[in-house]
């Protein structure tokens, strides 16, 4: 939004309030303090201009944090089965580098059965009964890659372009550009499961040096949905009111004397805030959902699940959510020990998300949603085709290091192809031979089904222009319907 990008420009500090309240395309009171996370649509002309028409106008993101193991999933490997137990040919090891292994590790075939379903004949383990049932509804990509091969920078660079602190979340990027639909709630909400929080901390949804107004509210699925929301005993709403009203005068009064934007970002967040009290607790109250999607997606009100997290995605996204980031944590499987092997708490991860996942896209689907939702799956990098052996010898437990040249992906709705598989890794598994995807492409393939050009969606700080792909990533024309 052009008001919201002029808060931060270097000759907003000349402007007294009263003239940028003048000036302003929507009006202070319209864009700052009527809004958090940009809730009105867009309004810069040049941006406006600019768009290619929107497939998308939802972005529901399910990142599985610590990254699951494509060849036990996705990506089946009759050869690497047969080379299972074999010592890792050098070629595989000369010159790369790995968080974990080792010397010469042994090769490790598929650990579960595959079979292949659908229409499509796309290959899906054994593991995941429920989604084997939708696959000619989604996108598989098998050849993504990243240049991360530890988990904080390749989860903020899935996320934030970077591998590095500072830069703003693909969902703030977002909501820069295109705002909420929805006024009375956040445009970029964050939903957290799993063991612990993801290895790259709440900067991966940070507004970085964007205005802090565009960073990720986290909802929790129990207790308060977001914290202090509820008012304290003996605070009645009109309190409440009266105390935002006190306090943005007093503020608006301090950024008419420093013009810092900071304070007029403050505003609109009590603002929002306030407006929260009321639109948050309808839009996560999951016991007014009918007992069948209940048991379709596994659900427990109360409980902190991903399950719950699915189905509140779908109920933000109804509701003009603009970016819905899902977090599951617990999928990091080395084989260093029980919870890390792909026999132990890899089992555990999979059974977690297979029938909710599956249920957000039927559920999407029945409601005509898939059309202009684009859900995206997967995790900051892949697995190695080799065991892990840490330190040079050979973990007890059955588990792969981490790899960042191949991985799968998959993706429903919003304008892309459903129903084929693309992208090729060679006949173990290890790099990518046709259909590859830089993590900037994906980036720069999501923000144009949004309608955004991914070379135009810039901000300017510290003497030059910065955007989510930096200056890389093409779109990737061959996924679009």
């Amino acid at each position: 939004m052009k008001v919201f990008r002029e808060l931060l420009d270097h000759e907003s500090r000349y402007l007294t309030r009263r003239h940028f309240l003048r000036q302003g395309s929507l009006g202070l009171g319209a864009a700052a303090l009527g809004s958090l996370a940009g809730c009105q649509s867009l309004t810069d002309p040049m941006l406006q201009n600019e768009r290619s028409p929107a497939k998308a106008k939802t972005i529901i993101f399910l990142h599985m944090a610590g990254a699951p193991s494509q060849l036990e999933l996705f990506d089946y490997k009759p050869l690497l089965q047969k080379l299972d137990g074999q010592p890792c040919p050098d070629s595989l090891l000369a010159g790369k580098r790995f968080a974990f292994i080792r010397g010469v590790p042994d090769m490790l075939g598929p650990q579960f059965s595959f079979d292949q379903y659908g229409a499509s004949g796309s290959w899906v383990s054994e593991l995941l009964p429920n989604f084997k049932e939708v696959v000619d509804d989604v996108l598989f990509t098998k050849a993504l890659y990243t240049e991360e091969f530890n988990h904080g920078p390749a989860q903020l660079f899935m996320h934030t372009g970077s591998p590095r602190l500072g830069r703003p979340s693909f969902g703030s990027w977002v909501t820069y550009g295109l705002g909420s639909e929805n006024e009375n709630l956040p445009g970029f909400i964050v939903l957290v499961s799993g063991q612990s929080a993801p290895s790259g901390g709440k900067s991966l949804w940070g507004s970085g040096f964007l205005p802090s107004v565009y960073q990720g509210v986290e909802f929790r699925s129990k207790g308060d949905p977001v914290l202090y929301m509820s008012n304290p005993d003996g605070v009645t709403r009109d309190i409440r009111k009266d105390a935002i009203e006190a306090i943005n005068n007093i503020n608006a009064r301090a950024h008419e004397e420093v013009n810092d934007p900071e304070i007029l970002t403050r505003m609109a967040q009590y603002e929002m805030a306030f407006k929260m009290q009321m639109t948050v607790p309808e839009a996560t109250n999951l016991s007014e959902e009918p007992a069948y999607i209940h048991e379709m997606y596994g659900t427990a009100p109360g409980e902190i699940s991903f399950a719950n997290n699915c189905l509140l995605a779908r109920r933000l996204a109804e509701r003009g959510v603009r970016f819905i980031q899902l977090y599951h944590r617990g999928w990091d499987s080395h084989g260093s020990n029980d919870f890390e092997s792909l026999h132990g708490g890899f089992l555990k991860r999979v059974k977690e998300v297979d029938q909710p996942m599956t249920a957000l896209i039927r559920d999407l689907k029945q409601r005509g949603m898939l059309e202009d939702t684009l859900v995206v799956w997967g995790g900051e990098f892949g697995r190695t085709p080799m065991q892990e052996n840490r330190q040079g010898i050979t973990n007890r437990f059955k588990g792969r290091d981490h790899h960042g040249n191949a991985f799968t992906m998959w993706m429903t709705g919003g304008g892309l192809k459903t129903g084929i598989t693309y992208g090729e890794t060679d006949e173990i598994g290890y790099d990518g031979i046709s259909g590859r995807i830089h993590i900037h492409d994906l980036q720069a393939t999501l923000l144009h089904q949004l309608g955004i050009d991914h070379e135009k969606l810039t901000y300017h700080f510290q003497g030059r222009d910065f955007r989510l792909t930096d200056v890389h990533g093409h779109i990737v024309q061959d996924i679009l319907a």
